[in-house]
């Protein structure tokens, strides 16, 4: 392996730096000046370049520069005494690595220092992973799969479709696929957010109005149905659609013709449309919130998107698909993350579901100080805690968590850090369940909640005390005659 480079005009910086990496078995070569290190670049190169901002006779950020043009793989980390906003955002701009304010704790800057040696040698064998072709939709999971599949089925229908799924699911993008791979791929793609228009304007947005229909229409206006003549209209969050425009819209949809708002004349509707919600349309149906023949109607064909949580499979594909799509947006180099933080990606609930990766992924290919991104590299709401290894929790689909032994550089990670790190997690996919529940409009949200917690508690203190009720209550710090009462309301008793 090449040395590491230090380039400081302060002897005791350069002294101190020599003497920690060489416990950690690192080849170093140093200079008092940016002279001498770029004299020294003309016949060799070193493994990582760690430089001061101000020194006399040259600037580290000239260094930097000049590094970046000829090894651009190069990881160069900044070192300065003067922690100012200029100097880290001129440190970042220029491409370094990270950027070390002085004075440094020397076991951190050691560790930085190896973390930018092993995207170096990352750096060198790394496969050009660039995609020459975005596709439509991504995913390996069996869902997903069935969903690509369906979407093959329709290309030669035009029939009316009702996609579902939560927030962030990616709905669009099926209702997008639908149409590109329709008989109307010709004609137009309409979307309107029915849920993002306020009631007043909805109708004027849906179907147009003509000049002096209300007051401020001063000329004709088309709406969405006439734009999408001959092509596919995807109203997105149906189930939001005031009740009385439901009415308008079963009209359309039964007769095929329409009438702008203030019009005497019908229009004739010539489209495909295509709904969408992550509402329960049956239990609005239920609540008399959705009309029943306007449900029906939609529901020729139903298409389900899985919560990301159940393609976890998916995760790491996305995620490297995100972070290129958002390097070629910004004009930089795409991130690679390490298999550790894939893992633990891999592991969350995302309630945000696919937007949510993605919109992480547009924050690590900004923030992220390396190329190749660690699980300490996450934003701080992902990582309750920086020092704690994702073998120590596991998450399944439904929110569960299980603990784990847990290892960091070696050390078993303590019963309290697991206990705040699962306790966290734990709360997390309790609270991703409580917004699953509220979106479908489940009744009774509270007792449901309340009976499934009781039943796990006593079901664990049981498989606990092997069976023993008088134990597993004392455990709990209940009466024998309340943990007799819950297993019989809860129906444990097998």
């Amino acid at each position: 392996m090449k040395p590491i480079w230090i380039v400081d005009d302060d002897q005791s910086i350069r002294w101190v730096l020599e003497k920690a990496l060489a416990r950690e078995n690192f080849t170093t070569r140093s200079f008092s000046g940016v002279r001498d290190a770029l004299a020294a670049l003309e016949g060799e190169s070193p493994q990582v370049l760690v430089s001061d901002i101000r020194m006399p006779g040259g600037s580290g950020l000239e260094l930097l520069q000049t590094v970046r043009d000829r090894l651009p793989g190069l990881p160069v980390i900044i070192m300065t005494a003067f922690s100012d906003l200029d100097s880290a955002v001129a440190a970042f701009q220029g491409g370094a690595f990270e950027y070390l304010a002085k004075p440094f704790d020397v076991d951190k800057a050691v560790e930085l220092i190896r973390r930018a040696v092993d995207e170096s040698m990352r750096g060198e064998a790394a496969v050009d992973e660039r995609v020459t072709e975005t596709p439509e939709m991504l995913g390996q999971a069996p869902a997903m799969q069935d969903m690509f599949r369906a979407i093959g089925r329709l290309s030669h229908s035009a029939a009316t479709v009702l996609i579902t799924g939560e927030s962030g699911t990616g709905k669009e993008l099926v209702a997008r696929a639908l149409h590109r791979h329709s008989p109307r791929a010709n004609g137009p793609f309409i979307a309107l957010n029915t849920a993002a228009i306020p009631k007043d304007l909805l109708e004027s947005e849906l179907f147009g109005h003509e000049r002096g229909a209300f007051t401020g229409a001063q000329a004709m206006r088309q709406g969405r149905f006439e734009q999408a003549e001959n092509g596919t209209l995807f109203l997105d969050e149906i189930g939001d659609m005031p009740f009385d425009l439901q009415t308008r819209l079963l009209r359309v949809l039964s007769d095929g013709q329409f009438y702008r708002v203030g019009g005497h004349n019908p229009l004739k509707a010539n489209v495909r449309v295509i709904a969408a919600t992550h509402q329960n349309l049956d239990a609005r149906v239920r609540q008399g919130l959705f009309r029943e023949d306007l449900y029906h109607r939609l529901n020729v064909i139903r298409l389900r998107l899985p919560a990301l949580r159940e393609r976890s499979e998916d995760i790491p594909l996305l995620t490297r698909h995100f972070l290129q799509k958002s390097a070629r947006d910004l004009g930089v180099e795409p991130k690679r993350v390490s298999d550790e933080a894939i893992g633990y990606l891999a592991s969350l609930p995302f309630p945000g579901n696919v937007r949510q990766l993605e919109n992480l992924c547009n924050w690590l290919t900004v923030m992220a100080p390396a190329q190749v991104i660690e699980q300490k590299d996450l934003p701080p709401d992902l990582t309750p805690r920086q020092d704690y290894s994702p073998e120590a929790i596991a998450v399944s689909s439904d929110g569960a968590v299980a603990p784990a032994l847990a290892a960091q550089n070696g050390a078993v990670a303590s019963a309290p850090a697991v206990a705040g790190v699962v306790a966290s997690v734990w709360e997390n996919g309790l609270r991703t369940e409580v917004a699953r529940l509220l979106r479908e409009n489940s009744a009774d949200v509270m007792d449901e909640l309340a009976r499934r917690f009781e039943a796990a508690v006593i079901r664990e203190a049981l498989d606990f005390t092997r069976g023993r009720k008088v134990e597993a209550a004392e455990r709990l710090g209940i009466g024998r005659n309340t943990i007799t009462r819950k297993i019989q309301e809860l129906h444990l008793d097998a």
